[in-house]
């Protein structure tokens, strides 16, 4: 008597994963590359915005007790692919079949960026700062706060996930939350894009704030283009350049009269230069060519070359000339000495 308990046979992660990726690229035809996870070393997210969203989704006790079998799915690779778009998150996970993921997100409400906005005035210098979470602790607290920040909360959050797991958050599901996490350390402006808000708003209000703080208001709207690169340092297009009022900036006729004869002067300066470049090389060469050494010379090099050498030989002649005579002298004296 044999019982059948309904139990399939086991499949090695490998063969499931193989298996879901050939389904997921079949499933999303051609032309269209997946957009896996893959997760290298013991953290899965390693940047401020990637940690940021996971530490933010462990603060919910609703997803407490199934987080960890999601993030060994994402770890060893089980997510074939994600994709974040305005307000939806859309996936695939490699189980026991290819499950479909989709996570609904609510934008962010116009009354709470608005807020962000006016708390990062003046603290968000450039898009770069912000993309690298390069910020000081006051706009890191408002934008990673639970309640008032850019992550969602748990009420603004729909899961679906198509696997016979009947709990609301499913390990499919929990993967891919901790996908979107791994997601952002690459590309940080897709919560941006998920929220549904434009991360530039946050540098154009410090900009617009830094300029109501200097001058106020009215005085604003009469600046132009060449007043504000003076004040911030910075060069600005005139075509896209917006006073705070949301009137763009007229171009004043004797700023381009300025532009023109600048322009005209430096033409005049660089042919002038390069003229006179031309003559002081002229000169210069004239100034640097050689004469052939004639044959008088060369003569005149040896004799002055060979003179220390004649007046060594001309002394040793003397000296042994004196020597001779001296022994001469001492010869005649004493023939005279014997003979007397």
């Amino acid at each position: 008597m044999s019982w059948d308990y309904g139990w399939q046979p086991y499949v090695s992660v490998g063969e499931r994963k193989r298996q879901g990726y050939a389904e997921a690229r079949r499933l999303i035809g051609k032309g269209h590359q997946l957009k896996s996870i893959t997760i290298s070393g013991n953290k899965i997210a390693k940047t401020f915005w990637g940690e940021a969203w996971c530490k933010h989704l462990e603060k919910y006790s609703d997803f407490s007790n199934r987080l960890p079998r999601g993030r060994t799915y994402a770890r060893n690779g089980s997510i074939a692919h994600l994709e974040i778009t305005s307000g939806k998150i859309t996936a695939m996970v490699c189980g026991s079949e290819l499950y479909q993921v989709e996570i609904s997100i609510e934008p962010l409400a116009q009354e709470i960026w608005k807020i962000l906005c006016g708390e990062c005035t003046t603290s968000v210098h450039s898009v770069l700062d912000l993309m690298r979470g390069k910020l000081p602790k006051n706009v890191i607290q408002s934008l990673t706060h639970p309640k008032t920040g850019m992550f969602p909360r748990n009420a603004e959050i729909e899961l679906d996930c198509d696997c016979p797991d009947g709990a609301n958050l499913c390990k499919h599901l929990a993967a891919v939350l901790y996908g979107v996490g791994n997601r952002l350390d690459q590309s940080p402006e897709l919560l941006f894009l998920l929220r549904g808000v434009q991360q530039t708003d946050l540098i154009s209000s410090s900009l617009n704030g830094r300029v109501d703080s200097l001058l106020g208001n009215e005085e604003v709207a009469s600046l132009d283009n060449s007043d504000l690169s003076e004040i911030f340092r910075i060069d600005l297009d005139e075509s896209t350049t917006v006073s705070s009022k949301g009137k763009p900036w007229k171009k004043s006729p004797k700023r381009t009269a300025r532009k023109k004869a600048n322009s005209q002067k430096k033409k005049k300066t660089t042919k002038k230069s390069t003229t006179s470049k031309k003559t002081v090389k002229k000169r210069t060469v004239k100034k640097v060519v050689k004469k052939k050494p004639t044959k008088t010379s060369a003569s005149k090099k040896k004799t002055t070359e060979l003179k220390p050498v004649r007046n060594k030989l001309e002394k040793k002649k003397a000296v042994k000339k004196t020597r001779v005579k001296k022994k001469a002298a001492k010869k005649k004296s004493a023939k005279k000495k014997y003979t007397t």
